[in-house]
């Protein structure tokens, strides 16, 4: 695999590499949040307050720090000033229980917090429980903690006194959800950062000096990191944040009122904003173009809602491991339904339980070789070994490459189905479904029967929740036995209020199989 871009020198720190390209934008707009803005002058005094102030702390190079913050322009100053000083960056999401921040705090020996202050109360239980006393630092005032302003009181790093980090030093953690057992903390280098905005940020996305990007996808998101730090800051362009969950009300108010260019989702959001009866006319938005990632993107959703915006949605697969997108759509050439082609600069292989390479329109494990991988994960040798085979990273995924180079998802390889000896793709029915106009959001999984045997079993949200189960039921399973050859159709239609998701939006589907 090669790349034809210029790979970062050997003595290479992101942060540094940042901010020395803004130099000439001292006055233009970098962030802003509910409360304040920041230009790229204040971000670069700012950035270089807090590494120093992380220094005079006694912090020392790769000691870790955990940032549980909302989305406000002091997230990315937490962030950059620690990779300044050398000091390694832990984003963590800000809706977990203390149970889950406990073992992240244990298991990443970090040696300080920085905390948004309504998250005190949860962070207090989880240094009970992880019997650990780690100084905290505060965003706002007023409180029985010092404030990040102590830190910013700090007289500054001079410009060329960062740390001297290596391009494949660690430089931050961030922790995959977990569905599956504890989080798994991917450990990421300085280069990591730098390719992603290379390969995908600057060619595929294609941020522009003029844009305001704004990102429902919060910053401890892979996703959300790429979205509002590293792709913007890497052109020179502005940034929107918001603290709030991404509800389609609080979306639409900021679209309307700061008029993003670019907008990054993820498809269970993009449903929610169509099917709401707030949704703004499309005279009151500046859009020119969505990304989305986090699942996948039904064919349907991305036809009406880029119908609606009037611009393509670049739907595409990331992970954390590989920390953003590798798979995508591009402009021009997107086929809603599919997950794109390959990000150039990577190389995916769709391979069997054997280990060999699939056939064109067969179903495989997908892999991805590309300068962006993690590390591997933290203390987790046998999942590293597991995930992180010599140059390639096994996704877990499940896709179809057809004759074109197009890549269809199948499913997680933990949510595939046996049915009457053949696999069917729970994202194959749950396609089917969503082409009915009654149907709002859906999910399939597959559950044992009395007699051991595997049923496909479907949950779905209604357009209008006063339809009668019963009836439409019967008219569901009609429609998809039009669709789907005979042993896919769900066995059973269960109509619900809602589905199980994550903070980032993801259906949990390992939900709907518990008894």
């Amino acid at each position: 695999m090669e790349t034809r871009h210029q790979a970062p020198p050997e003595r290479f720190n992101f942060a540094q590499y940042l901010l020395g390209l803004n130099t000439g934008r001292a006055s233009k707009l970098a962030y802003r949040d509910d409360h304040n803005a920041l230009t790229y002058g204040e971000l670069d005094l700012r950035t270089r307050q807090f590494a120093a102030g992380l220094l005079k702390r006694g912090l020392q190079c790769e000691q870790r720090i955990l940032l549980v913050m909302q989305d406000t322009v002091d997230m990315p100053v937490a962030f950059l000033g620690a990779l300044l000083a050398g000091i390694v960056p832990v984003p963590v999401n800000t809706l977990l229980p203390a149970d889950n921040y406990a073992y992240m705090l244990r298991h990443s020996d970090a040696k300080l917090i920085i905390a948004s202050p309504s998250l005190l109360p949860v962070l207090k239980d989880a240094l009970v429980q992880a019997r650990m006393q780690v100084p905290i630092v505060v965003t706002g005032s007023g409180m029985e903690y010092p404030s990040i302003s102590q830190l910013l009181d700090t007289p500054p790093l001079p410009e060329n006194s960062h740390a001297d980090t290596h391009a494949d030093q660690f430089a931050f953690w961030l922790y995959s959800s977990g569905s599956t057992g504890q989080p798994k903390g991917a450990v990421h280098s300085h280069a990591n950062l730098y390719w992603t905005s290379e390969l995908y940020g600057k060619p595929v996305l294609g941020l522009r000096e003029d844009d305001l990007v704004f990102s429902a996808a919060k910053l401890f998101f892979a996703y959300g990191l790429g979205n509002a730090l590293t792709f913007p800051l890497s052109v020179g362009a502005s940034v929107l944040l918001m603290a709030e969950r991404p509800t389609p009300a609080a979306i639409f108010e900021r679209l309307v009122k700061h008029q993003p260019t670019v907008f990054c989702g993820v498809p269970t959001l993009y449903v929610a904003m169509l099917a709401s009866p707030e949704l703004p006319p499309r005279s009151a938005l500046t859009l020119r173009l969505c990304a989305s990632a986090g699942e996948a993107l039904p064919k349907d959703v991305g036809e009406k809602f880029s119908a609606y915006a009037q611009c393509d949605i670049l739907d595409g697969l990331g992970s954390t491991e590989m920390l953003h997108i590798f798979l995508s759509n591009h402009v021009g050439k997107v086929r809603y339904g599919t997950t794109g082609t390959p990000v150039e600069g990577y190389a995916l292989e769709l391979r069997n339980e054997r280990g060999q390479p699939v056939s064109i329109g067969d179903v495989g494990d997908l892999y991805i070789q590309g300068p962006s991988a993690a590390h591997g994960y933290w203390n987790q040798r046998e999942k590293s070994i597991a995930t992180f085979q010599g140059p390639w990273v096994k996704s877990g995924d499940k896709y179809v490459r057809d004759a074109e180079g197009y890549y269809t998802y199948a499913g997680r390889s933990d949510d595939m189905l046996k049915v009457s000896g053949q696999y069917v793709s729970p994202i194959e029915v749950e396609s089917a479904l969503m082409g009915h106009e009654s149907v709002l959001e859906c999910a399939v999984v597959g559950k044992t029967d009395e007699k051991g045997l595997i049923k496909t079993i479907a949950y779905v949200v209604l357009r209008d929740p006063s339809q009668q189960a019963q009836a439409i039921d019967a008219e569901l399973k009609a429609y998809v036995k039009t669709r789907l050859a005979p042993h896919k159709y769900p066995r059973e239609i269960h109509i619900v209020s809602d589905l199980p998701k994550t903070a980032t939006g993801k259906i949990q589907r390992f939900k709907l199989r518990e008894p």
